[in-house]
């Protein structure tokens, strides 16, 4: 898989809300959420282009970017990696964790209770 840094996940993002986008849209859907320069955006997006994440297609005398990567499967992937690394690939260490130190809303229990009745539901 891609491997996507934090700033690149930022214009990606942008990219998985709407697409193909120039480089000067880009800059404005950012425009509220970070202040990178547009040089920055320009050498994010040709880091990606690089890397096969996303495609350019040339329209008149500007580009349009578009995502290759899919974004469930890049979360896909950034997920395992992160329980691989740091919980030996279980997901229940990774709550646990996350409940010891007050991280888990009473929404968040309720919703992981939610998903465990729907796999034990799903259960033969």
């Amino acid at each position: 898989m891609i491997r996507i840094s934090e700033a690149e996940a930022v214009v990606m993002e942008v990219l998985w809300e709407a697409h193909p986008l120039a480089a000067e849209d880009v800059m404005a859907r950012l425009a509220g959420r970070n202040d990178w320069a547009e040089a920055t955006i320009k050498t994010l997006l040709n880091r990606l282009l690089n890397k096969g994440a996303i495609s350019a297609a040339k329209e008149g005398r500007r580009y349009l970017y578009a995502p290759l990567v899919q974004r469930d499967a890049w979360l896909l992937e950034e997920s395992s990696s992160l329980l691989e690394r740091l919980f030996d690939g279980r997901v229940a260490p990774l709550v646990a964790h996350f409940s010891q130190h007050r991280k888990l809303s009473r929404d968040d229990v309720a919703e992981l209770r939610r998903l465990l009745e729907e796999l034990d539901d799903d259960e033969p």
